[in-house]
């Protein structure tokens, strides 16, 4: 086994429904990705818009088919978390394919109303407000409740209400509360920092909520760090939170809806093997039936999946600047980027992406380490989920070698930052908008081209 491609072939399940090697080029989603390189040059990052539509609706139809085996008597409401990735061209496709919202700060109802303007959603459209609120965003959330917008703001704390009680003009509106999990018994805290307690819930409607006509108590809100995963952890907690709903509902008819927040995984992996349907399936069974033995209406159900939404969407692609040997077995290819500043997880979670070269795949491999252009020693990436080391192809002479990072939609540039000031004042790389219309006929675009000295001297007031 001397070739990378017998490499990736024989050691992966290869190829994918969404990457291939054909004709000397790596396809993501039938996207010949050194056509891209060749017209907009690297680094790169692209959005496949296509990706987010398809999962969105795969989720619906799971959810959907789930309600209709289990004679589930309520319904289901996909929500996109924002936060995972702000940018136009993804929230817009988002709401384009069904989804609701869910916010997370002050500067997220300004994109609400731009979406309300365009026309893209309406009024009656959920804004589902999380987050720890700061005066703006208690303003702006008490704003689109009196212009009749459909927003439920989540209670993350006990003083939180008063500003709403205050500040709403409206005869009734509608609150939500977020119930502090706990964590997964390996965690560092015991129990999650955001929401309120269990054991504070009850009483804490009974004194601020039960007899004020002006405020329903709409939905409870649960979210646990590790996801929706098969654990005994996760069907504890599911179900500890579904029995509050039940205990609460008794007392509070107006409360008829529960969000089970985000957590879907993405893939990692070339091997990924989640089981979706059978998550789905047993979370609308399991609700259903601890809300029949306690004889109680079972709710609508909503989620607010960010990463699943956006994540397998995106790619990032860098080219091979050289090759450095630092002793005798430590061999290092120099990329076009920084994975610090552009791919932040690497550097701060240890994440894993698949990651492949797009070229060269029929030239002999060996391993490398990746390194970045930041001056940080921690700007590498050298090892992957399923293996202790990174595969290349070997260099040739005169011609580049390219390689990709694949399903890194979400969360990186809003944790390493767009448009400002990187480590080592690294451009942002140009980005690429690639879509799909109803003949199958694929388009790219240029959103935004790589960052300018100019800009960045700006932002540092030179």
């Amino acid at each position: 086994m001397k070739n990378y491609i017998d490499l990736i072939e024989q050691t992966f399940y290869f190829p994918t429904e969404d990457l291939k090697y054909e004709k000397g080029s790596l396809h993501f989603y039938d996207v010949n990705l050194m056509d891209i390189i060749n017209q907009y040059g690297t680094p790169l990052k692209i959005t496949y818009l296509p990706k987010i539509k398809s999962n969105i609706h795969k989720a619906q139809g799971l959810f959907a088919d789930a309600i209709k085996k289990h004679d589930y008597q309520a319904e289901y409401t996909y929500c996109y978390c924002t936060k995972s990735s702000h940018f136009n061209f993804v929230v817009e496709e988002a709401v384009k394919s069904g989804a609701h919202i869910e916010t997370s700060s002050s500067y997220d109802v300004p994109i609400v109303r731009k979406l309300h303007e365009k026309g893209l959603i309406t009024k009656d459209h959920f804004v589902i407000a999380n987050g720890f609120k700061r005066p703006l965003y208690l303003q702006y959330l008490s704003e689109l409740i009196n212009e009749d917008f459909n927003c439920i703001p989540v209670l993350d704390n006990m003083n939180e209400l008063s500003y709403y009680k205050e500040h709403v003009k409206k005869e009734q509106f509608n609150v939500g509360i977020r119930i502090a999990a706990d964590e997964e018994p390996n965690f560092e805290f015991y129990t999650s920092r955001l929401g309120i307690r269990y054991n504070e819930i009850i009483n804490f409607y009974k004194d601020n909520i039960q007899h004020d006509k002006k405020v329903n108590l709409k939905m409870l809100h649960f979210f646990i760090n590790t996801g929706i995963k098969d654990t005994a952890y996760y069907w504890s907690e599911l179900s500890r939170f579904v029995y509050l709903y039940c205990e609460l509902k008794k007392i509070c008819p107006e409360l008829d809806t529960i969000d089970i927040g985000g957590g879907f995984p993405i893939k990692t992996q070339l091997h990924f093997t989640y089981d979706y349907a059978y998550m789905v399936d047993q979370i609308v069974e399991k609700i259903k039936w601890i809300c029949r033995k306690n004889n109680v209406q079972e709710p609508h159900i909503m989620t607010e999946f960010g990463s699943y939404t956006v994540g397998e969407s995106g790619a990032t692609i860098y080219s091979v600047l050289d090759q450095k040997l630092q002793n005798d077995k430590e061999l290092w290819y120099m990329v076009d980027g920084s994975f610090i500043t552009q791919l932040p997880d690497t550097w701060g979670l240890s994440q894993k992406y698949v990651m492949l070269a797009i070229n060269n795949w029929e030239e002999e491999h060996h391993k490398v380490s990746l390194g970045g252009l930041t001056c940080d020693s921690m700007d590498y990436y050298n090892s992957e989920a399923h293996n202790y080391g990174v595969f290349m192809p070997k260099l040739k002479e005169k011609e580049n070698q390219y390689l990709g990072f694949f399903y890194t939609g979400a969360y990186q540039e809003s944790l390493g930052g767009y448009g400002g000031i990187q480590h080592c004042l690294v451009p942002a790389p140009k980005h690429v908008i690639i879509d799909k219309d109803e003949e199958g006929n694929i388009s790219s675009r240029l959103f935004a081209p790589d960052q300018e000295a100019e800009q960045m001297l700006k932002i540092l007031g030179y």
